[in-house]
């Protein structure tokens, strides 16, 4: 199903900030070479994520899903020159591509890829987050959120991916196991007193998640 008109997001893409020249090449070579394809962030959605990063300037980032490196360049636009960016990703294929990727990246000395089970590699990374980005398995989006929310730094921000999941989210007679998953976070986060969120609808949907300050 397609969320926005193609050519309205190409539009906005050539009207948005640039990335860096690394990410493209890693979206380009992902796009022409890895059957999984489907799975990287779009161009507007890496502008997006730079563009955050860059208002936030965040010290340390932490991205659950690597994939190919794609979005984790686009992430760390605004880090901060002695911030670090934690990523997490489980293919091991997935991580080789990505860690080459890396290499050609005037950042790469500030990003930390792990291999392995997020689940397990999060609670021993003893960092304050301030920017979260979640685009993992989406059954696990809910356990992703409640281990990362007690180490957000307070007004720090979470965004996770693919929450409209191709449209189908609101076909209330779904039996799909990702897509009730996903609704499920949602409303999780919609009825948590501990934040506030936004839904933006680019590409398959990105939900904004602020940490409250004890004032708000």
């Amino acid at each position: 199903m397609i969320l926005i008109n193609p050519e309205l997001e190409q539009y906005s893409s050539d009207f948005s900030l640039k990335i860096p020249v690394e990410a493209s090449r890693i979206h380009e070579t992902t796009t022409e070479m890895h059957p999984h394809a489907h799975l990287m962030s779009s161009i507007l959605q890496g502008q997006y994520l730079a563009f955050i990063s860059r208002m936030l300037a965040p010290k340390h980032i932490l991205e659950i899903g690597t994939f190919t490196g794609f979005s984790t360049l686009c992430l760390a636009e605004g880090l901060k020159k002695e911030g670090e960016l934690h990523s997490i990703e489980l293919r091991e294929a997935d991580v080789s591509s990505a860690r080459l990727n890396f290499s050609f990246s005037p950042k790469n000395k500030q990003i930390h890829l792990h291999s392995g089970n997020a689940k397990e590699i999060i609670p021993i990374l003893d960092y304050e987050w301030d920017l979260v980005f979640i685009d993992a398995d989406k059954v696990s989006y809910i356990e992703y959120y409640e281990l990362v929310l007690p180490r957000l730094k307070e007004g720090g921000i979470i965004i996770a991916d693919n929450v409209l999941f191709h449209g189908k989210v609101i076909d209330t007679g779904t039996k799909d196991k990702n897509t009730k998953a996903i609704d499920n976070f949602n409303r999780h986060v919609n009825n948590d007193q501990r934040t506030h969120q936004l839904i933006v609808p680019i590409r398959d949907g990105l939900m904004m998640i602020k940490k409250n300050n004890y004032e708000d």
